[in-house]
């Protein structure tokens, strides 16, 4: 090995540093009868069986977040919630489409924090009467001001015929390599954004 290998390291020993980034697969839902637990267990089933990264359900609903700036709500959550975004390289949002945008509580979710997700690595899987194309639409443009990259492929979920009677998650069988395309572009955008933070 050559002194400036030695004193810089080889490309293939940062690789292998790098090798397993956390990636947390966040609920965005907590109303009563979400479905996004099913879709969020789904896509983790999924990824598992990559090897390439570390994945990590996050459920907001676990979180005690109020009404951000709400007077007198307790928002003793808010630094467990904190940790738990920080400790992540990138995500996979789990999305549901209302009222043509996302939910309250993952807006809610995102704004309490700031620099916990600057300069990290995105998926979004959506679902809606549409496929929730225009959540994840609006979820894009909150993402980029909190510096997260967000990748294209955006595997998208139909209530009509990824699900039955709209409550049963029964995804077609071309879904799970939309959510492996996705992946291999979160888990090496992931890794290179770690670069720079």
């Amino acid at each position: 090995m050559g002194f400036m290998s030695k004193l810089f390291g080889t490309k293939q020993e940062e690789e292998e540093t790098m090798t397993k980034v956390n990636i947390g697969i966040i609920l965005g839902s907590t109303r009563e009868g979400r479905v996004s637990p099913q879709v969020g267990a789904w896509v983790k089933e999924i990824a598992d069986k990559r090897g390439d990264a570390n994945y990590t359900i996050i459920d907001i609903a676990d979180y005690k977040l109020p009404l951000l700036g709400e007077a007198g709500g307790d928002a003793s959550g808010a630094a467990a919630w904190s940790e738990a975004i920080a400790a992540q390289d990138g995500f996979v949002f789990i999305v549901q489409e209302y009222n043509h945008s996302i939910t309250g509580s993952l807006k809610n979710a995102l704004d309490y924090l700031r620099e916990e997700w600057n300069n990290k690595a995105a998926g979004i899987v959506s679902y809606g009467s549409v496929g929730g194309a225009r959540a994840a639409e609006h979820l894009r443009g909150i993402l980029g001001e909190l510096l997260v990259a967000d990748v294209r492929v955006h595997p998208a979920l139909s209530l009509f015929t990824d699900f039955e009677n709209g409550t049963d998650f029964k995804p077609k069988a071309v879904q799970e390599e939309s959510v492996n395309q996705m992946l291999d572009q979160v888990v090496p955008w992931s890794k290179a954004l770690f670069t720079i933070r």
